[in-house]
């Protein structure tokens, strides 16, 4: 089946993300506490862009993306936007999670590069990531660049990370091996 890349927009859309996002958020990365409805909602639910990867009606990735500050960074670490290339209009990207079964597929790359051409038609020119540390390098094979010291607790530590829009040529370039990967197997 043909995989679909948009923005969420349905209820059933919305269900499937806090369910992945509790997949992903609890139980895979122990960041958040376990609870009986086996979902989880974000705390920026509602300022969230929620770009999604679907397979049929099942939902197989997700990533979302939002503008309005104070962002969690903002939060955990002082003076963020001194670490930051001087001027730059930030989109926090939030909540990458992607079913295990389309790891190591391109479904990642498409999704960052849906995000990145979203928030640079509406000025951004910066992405700002917390990445969970055993992924660090995925991240920075797409061209995102650490700043400042680790947050998180000592089970879940992140990153963080930023990608300006001048490196987003490497996504192109994942995106292609990841392609040519896919095409071999």
């Amino acid at each position: 089946m043909k995989l679909e890349y948009k923005i969420a927009e349905t209820a059933e859309e919305f269900e499937a993300i806090h369910k992945l996002n509790y997949l992903t958020f609890v139980e895979e990365i122990p960041q958040h506490e376990r609870n009986p409805e086996g979902k989880l909602v974000d705390k920026f639910h509602l300022e969230n862009t929620y770009f999604i990867c679907k397979n049929g009606s099942q939902l197989v990735a997700m990533i979302a993306g939002r503008t309005q500050r104070p962002f969690s960074l903002d939060i955990k670490i002082e003076g963020l936007d001194s670490l930051l290339p001087l001027n730059s209009q930030p989109v926090e990207v939030r909540l990458l999670a992607v079913d295990p079964s389309y790891r190591k597929t391109k479904v990642c790359g498409i999704l960052i590069e849906k995000l990145s051409t979203h928030y640079a038609g509406q000025g951004q020119d910066i992405a700002l990531i917390s990445a969970t540390l055993r992924e660090a390098r995925l991240y920075r094979r797409m061209g995102f660049v650490s700043f400042g010291p680790t947050v998180g607790t000592t089970c879940a530590q992140y990153q963080p990370m930023y990608l300006t829009l001048k490196n987003t040529y490497r996504w192109r370039q994942c995106l292609t091996i990841s392609k040519r990967q896919n095409t071999k197997s």
